[in-house]
């Protein structure tokens, strides 16, 4: 039996290529693509699939926002994130939120077929890397480091401070008022205990949380 697997992800050479890799697969075939959270969002809600290859960052609707639409849609449909963040940034979140898999594209390129497989046949992909950090993130438990405080939409607001990115531009990327940005930004500084957007960024540096490439 063909596994059928929806691909979203907004980069064409991202799908041309699992497309391409998965055609060497007798048992794991691409049925479907989406290139944005809204298409992902239809598609999913369309018909059954065997397993989601999801991309964090896409226009529309994306991120943790995304995945939690689509389990709560389809609780039992197994996602896997393939992103260009690293697994210190999100990946303690996605498997939090329902995903059974997180791998990233600066990974290991040999990983994503077998991580594809173990997903779309029920199971969970978990690398060395991301079980690590949520052997961490459990020990951590009763003294969490000040960014686990935050709400998975103020993580996504201090990911893009830290890179720079304006609060106009965030907000068009979020689909959020400006203000409403501004007020995530103070409710981040307060939680973190932090007065400036510098000591967030030596934060994120410090705790490899800093990515400066967008997708």
């Amino acid at each position: 039996m063909t596994l059928e697997i929806l691909v979203a992800d907004d980069h064409a050479i991202i799908r041309d290529g699992l497309k391409k890799i998965l055609a060497d697969t007798p048992d794991l075939c691409v049925a479907g693509e989406a290139s944005n959270g809204h298409m992902a969002l239809e598609m999913v809600r369309s018909r059954d699939w065997d397993a989601v290859v999801l991309d964090l960052s896409m226009p529309g609707r994306h991120g943790l926002e995304l995945l939690k639409l689509i389990k709560t849609d389809k609780p039992k449909l197994p996602v896997l994130i393939f992103s260009m963040h690293q697994e210190e940034q999100y990946a303690v979140r996605a498997i939090r939120a329902g995903a059974s898999g997180y791998l990233s594209k600066e990974g290991d390129s040999d990983l994503i077929v077998p991580a594809i497989r173990k997903v779309a046949q029920g199971g969970r992909f978990i690398s060395p890397k991301v079980a690590e950090l949520l052997a961490e993130d459990t020990l951590l438990h009763t003294s969490n480091p000040s960014h686990t405080l935050l709400t998975d939409r103020e993580f996504e607001v201090f990911s893009r401070l830290v890179r720079g990115v304006s609060l106009t531009e965030m907000a068009h990327e979020l689909s959020l008022s400006v203000k409403t940005v501004s007020t995530h930004k103070s409710h981040i500084l307060l939680k973190m205990n932090m007065s400036h957007q510098v000591e967030l960024v030596r934060y994120a540096i410090d705790h490899k949380l800093f990515d400066p490439v967008r997708e």
